[in-house]
């Protein structure tokens, strides 16, 4: 715990002081109380709780200005608390290589198996979008909360020649702010928009739509959407993952990736032939690091179920700062209050 304004804690130099204003306070009581012949009759008519209930309400009211003063000194403590990223992009390889079955029954299978636990396991107001990506990238599903669409959208999966991080990068991005002009081509061949190299000119005489110049903003610091990218290969066609990334931090998106497979290169079968495989880990590191995210490795079925039950974790609940003046302030008031019922009930008077 910390405080904002820690030089108010010297004021708890003054309980000592209290307390020891009190006990001379009680000696002096003795000093003018009634002599009795016997201190055994007194102590049989007082009982062994009276001594407890006399000292209570002065000890709850020391603790309660324990507590007040600890709440003017604005301790912040760190809590879990849902978080403000409700739109969620999975982007999924789905490379040729996601039909080895080196993890049972293939790839695949077991990536669209942890999917579907990830989506089951959202809150209702989470959004999730689809993208996958081989040769090139595909939004299958835009962000909805329709969990029924997303399960049918991942399993029309369909495997294709290629891997093309970079493009599954960028268009999970495009998902995320559809109102933007990001394309592919921005990164191949810089400022340009997708209009501009392919996608047809506007038509003569068209009215002309003045959109606002983006503006970057600090790499990881957008709340309302992530990104999560799980391949099984490395980079074999499109634009260059890292210039995704930055692209992906220039808009504050975290990026966390999942390299499923084989890291460090193995022989895997498929379809009856044998090919040497390994992922790219330092790259998607990489771009984790680039989008202040996270990287994962998942060598079977059973670990990337479980890193899609941390990253919804981390996505759902996350740790804040916050401060928690108003809990010390009730607590103070309650042992007030407390002190003050038990003072009037038991002597019939405050403490």
């Amino acid at each position: 715990m910390n405080f904002i304004w820690p030089g108010m804690l010297w004021l708890l130099l003054a309980v000592p002081a209290l307390v020891a204003f009190y006990v001379l306070l009680l000696r002096r009581r003795k000093k003018g109380a009634v002599r009795f012949a016997s201190l055994g009759v007194v102590q049989a008519a007082l009982g062994p709780a009276q001594g407890l209930r006399r000292h209570l309400p002065p000890l709850l009211l020391l603790l309660a200005l324990v507590a007040l003063i600890v709440a003017i000194a604005r301790p912040t403590a760190t809590v879990t608390l849902p978080t403000e990223q409700r739109t969620i992009i999975l982007a999924m390889d789905v490379s040729l290589s996601m039909r080895a079955a080196d993890v049972e029954p293939t790839r695949l299978a077991a990536a669209q198996a942890a999917a579907k636990a990830f989506v089951a396991d959202q809150p209702a107001d989470v959004r999730i979008g689809i993208v996958t990506f081989a040769g090139t990238a595909t939004i299958v599903q835009p962000p909805t909360r329709d969990k029924d669409e997303l399960v049918a959208a991942i399993d029309r999966f369909q495997l294709q020649l290629h891997t093309a991080i970079g493009s599954g990068v960028i268009v999970a991005l495009a998902a995320l702010f559809p109102d933007e002009d990001i394309s592919i081509e921005q990164v191949l061949f810089g400022s340009a928009t997708g209009r501009e190299r392919g996608r047809g000119l506007p038509a003569a005489g068209a009215p002309r739509t003045e959109k606002k110049p983006f503006t970057p903003v600090a790499a990881g610091s957008y709340p309302s959407g992530a990104i999560i990218l799980l391949t099984d290969g490395r980079r074999t066609t499109g634009p260059d993952p890292l210039d995704a990334a930055k692209m992906a931090a220039q808009h504050g998106v975290r990026v966390y990736t999942v390299g499923f497979g084989t890291a460090n290169g193995a022989m895997v079968g498929i379809e009856g032939m044998s090919i040497y495989m390994r992922f790219d880990e330092e790259t998607l590191r990489s771009i984790a690091e680039i989008t202040h995210g996270e990287y994962f490795y998942a060598g079977t079925a059973a670990d990337l179920k479980k890193i899609y039950e941390t990253l919804n974790a981390k996505l759902v609940m996350e740790k804040k700062g916050t401060e928690i003046s108003m809990l010390f302030a009730a607590l103070a008031a309650l042992l007030s209050l407390v002190a003050g019922a038990l003072s009037f009930l038991w002597f019939n008077r405050l403490p």
